[in-house]
């Protein structure tokens, strides 16, 4: 935590995260333009952004995409803030989300965590139904190579397409795969309305990636999920991804899932 702190203190680098606050997946030029400051200064105050875990960055050709990523603050919060009052802290949270859905007008959803593990155990959680079952009650059928079918299984519904495919595989580096296809069945299975699985099951396709990356005795994850910018599926995502990431970190560093919500 100390990185973060030493991050935080310097005000020039709460303004760029303030600015991504206000629109995530911006660019170095992007964030350079109205600021008093050099190219270079930006760049390095990024730089110490990213060593710290508060922003992560995303390649999307030749740009080099940067969003901000809540998770050391959070560890902040659940550190000092919740021993003394954990209501207080989850309204927080959740008035933080609330805040960043409404001014966010991308609709790209980016969330990097550090596991305790190794890249093939991670690869394995994230392919194996054993392992998916137990922290997201989500099983998979797949070989898992290029190109291959995806079979999605929940609360006893089944749902498969001929567009619901594999489009990355590269065994303990990086995973993606088309999301997904929204039945009555599985509507049913999770308890969501047949009105809002009917405005779901006419959006453009999602794609989710997972880029695992070793450092030492930890995988850095990244969560990548693309969406219809007209759709309902981004706020549905961003508020359920947080807790099936913490419920697969749990997992493999304790042996156990976070409880069901």
């Amino acid at each position: 935590m100390d990185d973060v702190f030493k991050a935080l203190a310097d005000p020039s680098r709460r303004q760029l995260l303030d600015r991504l606050g206000d629109r995530d997946g911006q660019t170095l030029r992007e964030l350079c333009a109205g600021l008093d400051m050099a190219r270079q200064s930006v760049s390095k105050h990024l730089t110490v952004l990213e060593s710290a875990g508060l922003i992560t960055t995303v390649r999307r050709g030749r740009d080099k995409l940067h969003y901000v990523n809540a998770v050391p603050i959070n560890a902040i919060a659940e550190r000092w803030i919740s021993r003394f009052d954990r209501g207080r802290v989850t309204a927080l949270a959740d008035l933080k989300r609330a805040l960043k859905q409404t001014v966010m007008d991308s609709r790209t959803f980016v969330y990097t965590t550090y596991i305790a593990t190794t890249p093939e155990r991670l690869w394995q959680a994230l392919t194996e139904p054993a392992f998916t079952e137990r922290y997201w009650g989500v099983a998979f059928e797949s070989d898992w190579t290029e190109g291959s079918p995806l079979v999605w299984k929940q609360g006893g519904a089944t749902m498969s397409d001929p567009e619901q495919v594999v489009l990355v595989s590269d065994p303990y580096r990086r995973l993606a795969y088309t999301w997904h296809t929204f039945t009555e069945q599985w509507a049913q299975a999770v308890g969501i309305a047949e009105e809002v699985r009917a405005e779901l099951a006419v959006e453009r396709r999602s794609t989710v990636t997972f880029d695992l990356e070793p450092l030492g005795s930890q995988v850095e994850l990244t969560v990548t999920q693309d969406f219809d910018p007209e759709g309902i599926l981004h706020d549905m995502c961003s508020q359920g991804w947080p807790p099936i990431l913490s419920s697969l970190k749990t997992l493999l560093e304790t042996g156990e899932p976070l409880p069901a919500r």
